[in-house]
Order: C-alpha cells, then structure tokens, then sequence
C-alpha cells in the first residue's frame, strides 16, 4: 500500500508543480525528471533562469527521511545505480567545496535539502552565479541529491555520500494543457 501511495504521488507530482500559483514562483519553465538508483522516476524538477542564477524546484516522492546534500554535477547523465556518470560537482571557477570553505564554493554547491518522514520533498534551491546557458555545455549537467548531509567545507564533496536520485539538467519545456 505504501509503494502505491508514492507511486500515485510521483505521478500527482508534475501536475502540482505546474500550477505553484501563489507561491510568487514564476509559472513554466523547463522541467526534467527525477530518478532513483533503479532508473525510475521519483519525481521532477522544474527551473527557471533569475536576474542572478537558476532556481530548481523539486517535487519527489520515495526519497529516505533526513537531510542530504545536493548539487549539480559537471555532466549530463544520470547512469543508474550509482550516478557516477554525472561527474564532479559543477565548478569552472576551479574553487574548492563548501560554503563553509574560504576558498569555496564550488557553483554547484547548493544548501542541504531535509526530506520529511513520508519521503516527499517540495522545496526551492537557488543556484547563483550561473545561467541556463553555463549549465547546458557541450556535456550538459545534472542535479543529484546525495545520502547524507553536506559539511559544508570537505573537498571535494562536503562528506555527503552516495548518490541517490539524479536528474539531467535540460530544457524541455513540458506542453501546455
């Protein structure tokens, strides 16, 4: 009963996430799909280009209770189980990780997300300094929530674990119903 809740919440998802009226939240905007480990969907992720960055809202289902770290890595693809494939975190400035690091952060560094005890996640990143375009580089990028939290400060990954869901950063721009 449980694995059918959340697979009819994942499904509920992207439809929630189009209509985010009054949440000052502009409406559209690109979105990409969520996966787990498996290479199934969990969830999506829709983006949107600010006067100063991109802000990735995510809606998923299924993810394990806590607070884990999440970042987008340099490349676009998301090979499941382990999401290597997605490569470093994103970072062409050549800095260090971490907020918390004086000769951080990485671009990609984004703050820890906390999942609630029903796995379901709705929540707003902002990733500053970047573009659309800065993300969508010959080898594109991806957005991956890891297994534990991120320190802040260890190099290169802020001690934050496996991956665990990944997305590939793209532009699609789902049709108007």
């Amino acid at each position: 009963m449980r694995y059918s809740l959340a697979l009819m919440m994942t499904a509920a998802l992207p439809l929630a996430l189009a209509g985010c009226v009054g949440t000052g939240e502009p409406q559209g905007g690109p979105v990409f799909a969520l996966v787990n480990h498996a290479g199934q969907s969990i969830g999506s992720v829709r983006m949107w280009e600010t006067p100063g960055g991109v802000t990735f809202r995510i809606g998923a289902a299924g993810l394990p209770h806590g607070i884990h770290g999440i970042h987008v890595h340099s490349v676009g693809r998301c090979d499941p189980p382990r999401f290597e494939s997605s490569g470093p975190h994103f970072n062409p400035t050549g800095a260090r990780h971490g907020f918390n690091n004086p000769a951080g952060p990485h671009r990609g560094d984004l703050p820890n997300i906390t999942v609630p005890a029903n796995g379901v996640l709705q929540e707003a990143l902002s990733l500053p300094g970047t573009s659309f375009g800065a993300l969508l580089d010959a080898d594109g990028a991806a957005l991956v929530i890891h297994s534990n939290a991120d320190d802040y400060a260890t190099d290169p990954s802020g001690n934050s674990g496996g991956r665990i869901a990944c997305g590939v950063i793209a532009m699609t721009v789902p049709a108007a119903r």
